[in-house]
């Protein structure tokens, strides 16, 4: 006969850090708009989509066009999976824009990029504060140029009001920085070393305030993270297609929607 045993567990685990009915500053998912078919109930959507944008320059390439090309396709892309979204009742979705990895890409390619970004937020700024979603952006601004840094503030500013999609745009963004960045803020600001855990870390970070990604999405064929939302993405769902970014479509969404929703997630339990 087994002979009953009483486990001394750690008491800082499970975590609220990766709770997923921990409240978060999204709030609940927005109701459906009516006359709309929702594809799945509130509590089966993610609360929290992150998007690894993978595949513009092959698009291009397979088209003989230039590369930069290649990335204003893709932000065609964004604008039209931004509409569906919202209808979706999805309530956060952070997009990997420019990774600080994308430094080693050639001038005139990284420089192609700050003007696309710049050109998408002032083109689509008040479209999407008609929409209700709000701007937010994850990465070290301070490393940007001037223009595109006033561009993101303007946006940030203007959008502030939106209350049915929180769009993170992960700008000049690196997960093990952003861990950097959240080991500096909390030595600096003098917290012991015994009071640090799981959530002061999450705490710590550009995403504090928000729930964990639910559910990580990646195009082009790539199975990896590319230094995207490390900590965050613990217990994230993963959904990769074979279809390039500026192919991926309102369809391709609903597709990773339903396949997250056909997931069991356990946390460990």
């Amino acid at each position: 006969m087994a002979r009953s045993v009483h486990l001394a567990r750690p008491t800082d685990s499970p975590s609220a850090a990766h709770d997923p009915s921990a409240e978060a500053e999204s709030g609940p998912a927005p109701a459906v708009p009516a006359g709309e078919i929702p594809l799945l109930p509130p509590d089966e959507l993610p609360r929290h989509v992150a998007i690894i944008m993978d595949g513009n320059r092959r698009w291009a390439r397979l088209r003989d066009l230039p590369e930069l090309d290649g990335h204003a396709a893709g932000v065609e892309a964004i604008r039209a999976l931004l509409r569906h979204a919202v209808r979706r009742g999805v309530p956060v979705m952070t997009l990997y824009a420019f990774s600080r990895e994308n430094w080693a890409r050639s001038d005139e390619e990284v420089t192609g990029l700050f003007e696309l970004l710049e050109a998408a937020i002032r083109s689509e700024t008040a479209e999407l504060r008609a929409r209700g979603v709000r701007i937010r952006l994850l990465g070290r601004v301070d490393e940007l140029p001037d223009a595109t840094r006033r561009s993101i503030g303007e946006a940030l500013d203007a959008t502030s009001g939106g209350d049915r999609l929180l769009l993170n745009i992960a700008f000049n963004y690196a997960g093990r920085t952003e861990l950097v960045d959240a080991f500096r803020r909390l030595a600096a600001s003098g917290i012991a070393p015994d009071d640090i855990d799981e959530g002061a870390i999450s705490a710590a970070l550009y995403t504090a305030g928000l729930p964990d990604p639910d559910l990580v999405i990646r195009t082009g064929g790539e199975q990896r993270l590319s230094n995207f939302l490390i900590w965050q993405s613990a217990y994230a769902e993963f959904y990769g297609c074979e279809a390039l970014w500026p192919d991926f479509g309102p369809d391709e969404f609903d597709t990773a929607l339903l396949e997250f929703a056909s997931r069991h997630r356990r946390f460990g339990r």
